[in-house]
């Protein structure tokens, strides 16, 4: 199942992450460009957990302000990425799936199955995050025990997410479902779409 896949290559990106955990250490992809696939959910998971931590660190009310806008926009360009990873993975099924027929009866999902995939890498480090905290050596008996119930929630959540987003590739393999995919239309980037951006020309 293509869950079982990415989640399994989701958990080796952020243990490997971990192994140094800073956000400043190289990346280097396991993956070649030949196993596309692969090598997408590698780097998507990369991005994620990078801003994972970025979003830590922005949030110490000690930051240097300036600090603070330089890492606000290396968040910027991570979102950039992440949305730009979430296309290629949905090109890779359009091709994957480009001489199915959809039935006339087939229906669109509320989201494509690359944006589940987001979700899904997400979660990931969610689960790896909130198990750490279940099992903090320093933490009390309370503390370990509510993130041991969120934990256990999270698990669950893997594990629906993971049966909807194969359902969905499996629907728009038999032509149930099929895609549609909105390249994305951010405004706040574009020198002629934000009104800030456009006065500085």
């Amino acid at each position: 199942m293509f869950s079982t896949k990415a989640n399994a290559i989701f958990q080796e990106v952020i243990a490997k992450y971990h192994e140094i955990n800073t956000v400043d250490q190289p990346f280097t992809n396991k993956y070649e460009k030949s196993d596309l696939l692969e090598h997408l959910l590698y780097r998507k998971c990369w991005i994620d957990t990078v801003q994972w931590h970025y979003e830590d660190i922005i949030r110490d009310p000690q930051i240097d302000p300036v600090a603070a806008l330089e890492l606000k926009r290396k968040i910027d360009a991570s979102n950039q990425d992440r949305t730009d990873m979430v296309e290629y993975i949905d090109s890779y099924f359009l091709e994957k799936y480009k001489d199915v027929s959809a039935k006339s009866n087939a229906t669109i999902n509320t989201e494509s199955p690359a944006w589940g995939v987001d979700r899904l890498s997400i979660l990931a480090l969610k689960v790896y995050h909130m198990e750490e905290e279940a099992t903090r050596s320093d933490a009390s008996a309370e503390h370990r025990a509510t993130c041991q119930k969120k934990l256990d929630i999270l698990l669950e959540q893997r594990v629906d997410l993971s049966t909807a987003i194969d359902t969905l590739l499996e629907d728009i393999s038999k032509g149930d479902k099929y895609m549609k995919v909105y390249k994305q239309m951010k405004m706040y980037n574009d020198d002629e779409l934000n009104p800030v951006l456009r006065g500085q020309k």
